[in-house]
């Protein structure tokens, strides 16, 4: 059973109204959130993307550049030099795939691999902070990820509306 599109009940005035959106609430949580990870990643000198980046290698390491891409949300022109970034750190490197040599494979360095010991409390930490119970968290995540592939689903149709 496919949802119907949700109508408000919001009259015209309060329907622009910035904090009647939905996508300023996950905007600005997403803010606070990166917010919290900040001094706990500035320690290991990591921004938040390049954690997301080391998280999707430390649970498969060796990918492609497209393939880390995808996994994170990210172009190739944002990625390339976050990458760049971690590889001056010493926790990634860079090599062309020997058959197609425009394909970049990422793997970790034993740096990069042993930083995952050093950083498994962050989660822990940043959850203690959201006020959310570990349920409401499951919960909320799970909400999350079907929005997300909602919305990513109907790219192509808001696309071809305009």
């Amino acid at each position: 059973m496919q949802n119907e599109c949700v109508t408000s009940d919001l009259n015209e005035q309060s329907i622009l109204n910035l904090d009647e959106q939905m996508c300023f609430a996950l905007y600005s949580a997403s803010h606070a959130m990166t917010k919290i990870y900040k001094p706990l990643l500035a320690p290991f000198g990591l921004t938040y993307p390049q954690y997301l980046v080391l998280l999707v290698l430390w649970q498969k390491d060796q990918m492609t550049v497209n393939a880390l891409g995808e996994r994170v949300f990210l172009d190739s022109g944002t990625l390339t030099p976050l990458l760049k970034r971690l590889e001056k750190l010493a926790l990634i490197t860079r090599k062309r795939e020997a058959i197609d040599g425009r394909e970049v494979i990422i793997a970790l360095t034993s740096l990069g691999q042993s930083l995952r010991g050093d950083v498994v409390h962050i989660p822990a930490s940043v959850s203690c902070n959201t006020g959310c119970t570990l349920p409401e968290i499951k919960l909320l995540n799970q909400q999350l990820i079907a929005l997300r592939a909602h919305l990513n689903s109907n790219l192509n149709a808001v696309k071809a509306a305009r």
